[in-house]
């Protein structure tokens, strides 16, 4: 029998730390303003790297070494040195950044506990963060040699947006192990030869020598850029590249795809899975991919029951798990999709009862993309026991909580989405499926939205909504420049702007009470009444609700000079484009402090751009 006092140990050694005689060692900080204390043992046994340092540093006059970190803070060495002696860290109000900041620093003194235990914490806890900061963390975490669940957390994100590092302007000043941890992905999410192409684009930009004009290229400079691309060029998968892809020759690609669709169906089924595998492997053929998709729905075990099923494609799954017309119980979907999901990770354990809380969050991050199209709340009960509950971890906490109390007190309303049932096809007279008001927003924010409109302290059920959402303007239907936002939504009264952020699980909006008018100079409209919003989402857990507090300038009516490049203004909160696309550059802005509104609906202040936006008229219901 052992007896452990590490409580009483950790306090002496702080103690100690804090005691200021004995010491051996002075360490400098932020820029030489602050400085420490230490003593040269402790750090030795507790850092491989100070033991390095201390052994080649002289003692000065007084028998004492002095290290300097200039650019290291007080604050966050003061961290390091509490946890170096008594082996505690907190992080009680601490921001994420400094979290974040923290964590490097900790990489940097060789502390692999406390490094692993930030990395972990800010993964599991910090996830928005981390996606809002995205750019940052990916350039900074791929310039060092650890943090291997960071550098998986970012790639699981960028196979599915890789626009995120692509097309980023700072795209070729990322690092080669980057690179190539990206490009060697099976389900890195671009065209072949779009890869092709960024992998040249960056090679060359490693290489300033090269002349611009190719036609000017010496065999010496082709051998630099194969030099260069040494480690790049075995990652391409050149045999998958089609003859009309290849030399993007679209019209052929779209004229051939028509021509077999039309002519050459039995062809077409009698080769599906092959068919299927391999155009969903692509980012182009949604005529082929709606073919076949219209196929499975009825026969599900085409695909589903396949041997190759766990090879499928993430878009292709999730293509089909959305339609509400799929002909599987909901219960057998979810079992599908665990199954790819853990086919997905060979690093999860064999047996369930042996997997660590890390082994979820992995299942959690290589399903984040699936699980929102599960339809939970038509299981049941003997369903959610037998099957959700034993992965009851890779679902948020409220989404669970929420079933729980749906089975238990249908009546009471939830917090989470509920999706519709999917949809049984009947031989003699098939349902149609109901298609959704909003491509951006559910019936329960829809409710949340109209209980803000109201000031009602109860959010409204499903069956009492007051207004109808009379939809304005659709992006994807009507077009993403700023003018037609003001062509179309000209002397409209009391609309909500709904914005589907690049990127994220973000949805934001505003309310305007007031008429919009294209034809000012540029004019504050004030009102007591607007708010701008964030809604839960995905990863987005609460919705928030900021109302005007500068009444005098809620929402601004931009001149006609402007309109080009500006949309719908809430102050705090503002759409702009100049390039006259919303989704074409990141100039959309939401303030991370309350200004003219009580409070941020974003965390960052970071310019972003969109995927959608609608706007919808409220209309009171007629009774």
């Amino acid at each position: 029998m052992s007896l452990n006092f590490f409580d009483k140990l950790s306090q002496n050694l702080i103690e100690l730390l804090n005691d200021g005689d004995d010491y051996n060692v002075i360490i400098e900080v932020e820029n030489k303003e602050k400085s420490f204390t230490a003593h040269s043992n402790v750090l030795k046994f507790r850092s491989s790297y100070f033991r390095r340092d201390l052994e080649n540093i002289r003692p000065n006059e007084n028998n004492i070494k002095i290290i300097i970190k200039s650019s290291i803070s007080a604050q966050i060495f003061n961290v390091i040195l509490q946890y170096i002696y008594g082996g505690t860290v907190c992080l009680e109000n601490c921001e994420t950044r400094f979290i974040y900041d923290l964590m490097l620093v900790a990489d940097e003194f060789e502390l692999e506990e406390l490094t692993n235990k930030l990395e972990t914490l800010l993964i599991e806890t910090k996830g928005s963060w981390l996606r809002t900061h995205f750019s940052f963390i990916y350039h900074s975490i791929f310039s060092r040699n650890n943090f291997e669940k960071l550098k998986n957390f970012c790639n699981d994100i960028i196979v599915k947006y890789p626009d995120l590092i692509f097309v980023a302007d700072d795209f070729t000043s990322l690092k080669e192990s980057a690179l190539i941890s990206l490009i060697k992905r099976n389900d890195l999410q671009i065209e072949e030869v779009k890869i092709w192409d960024y992998v040249i684009k960056w090679g060359i930009a490693q290489t300033s020598t090269l002349p611009t004009n190719l036609d000017d290229w010496t065999k010496e400079n082709f051998l630099t850029l194969k030099t260069t691309l040494q480690q790049c060029l075995p990652h391409i998968r050149y045999f998958h590249l089609s003859v009309a892809d290849e030399f993007e020759l679209e019209e052929l690609t779209n004229k051939l795809e028509t021509l077999l669709i039309e002519t050459k169906g039995s062809w077409l089924r009698t080769h599906f899975s092959f068919i299927y595998h391999s155009i969903f492997s692509r980012n182009n053929f949604e005529k082929l991919k709606n073919f076949c998709n219209d196929i499975i729905v009825k026969y599900p075990d085409l695909i589903f029951v396949a041997d190759d099923f766990t090879s499928l494609k993430e878009s292709a799954l999730i293509s089909l798990i959305k339609r509400n017309d799929l002909q599987i119980e909901e219960v057998k979907i979810w079992d599908y999709v665990i199954k790819w999901g853990i086919a997905q990770t060979s690093t999860l354990p064999t047996n369930l009862d042996d997997w660590t809380k890390e082994n979820f969050l992995t299942l959690k991050t290589t399903l984040q993309q699936c699980l929102p199209h599960i339809r939970y709340f038509h299981l049941l009960g003997i369903e959610v026991l037998d099957k959700i509950q034993p992965y009851k971890k890779i679902l948020d906490k409220q989404l669970w909580k929420d079933i729980n109390q749906r089975l238990i007190a249908p009546e009471r309303p939830v917090k989470s989405t509920i999706l519709p049932p999917r949809s049984v096809l009947i031989t003699e007279l098939p349902p149609r499926s109901k298609e959704s008001f909003s491509t951006i927003i559910s019936e329960e924010h829809a409710a949340e939205i109209s209980t803000w409109i109201d000031r009602k302290t109860t959010v409204y059920t499903l069956t009492n909504i007051p207004y109808k959402f009379e939809l304005i303007l659709r992006g994807t239907q009507d077009g993403f420049a700023p003018q037609t936002f003001w062509n179309i939504c000209h002397g409209h009264i009391c609309t909500v702007v709904l914005v589907k952020v690049k990127g994220t699980d973000e949805i934001v909006g505003g309310y305007n009470p007031l008429a919009w008018d294209k034809n000012t100079d540029g004019q504050w409209m004030e009102t007591k009444d607007s708010f701008i919003f964030s809604l839960k989402n995905g990863d987005i857990p609460n919705s928030i609700l900021s109302r005007v507090k500068n009444t005098k300038c809620a929402v601004l009516n931009i001149s006609k000079n402007d309109q080009i490049r500006y949309g719908p203004h809430f102050s705090d909160f503002r759409m702009c484009s100049h390039k006259s696309d919303f989704t074409l550059d990141n100039y959309c802005f939401c303030r991370n402090y309350g200004f003219h509104y009580e409070k941020p609906i974003r965390s960052s202040s970071e310019y972003f751009s969109i995927i959608n936006y609608e706007v919808f008229k409220i209309v009171r219901k007629t009774i």
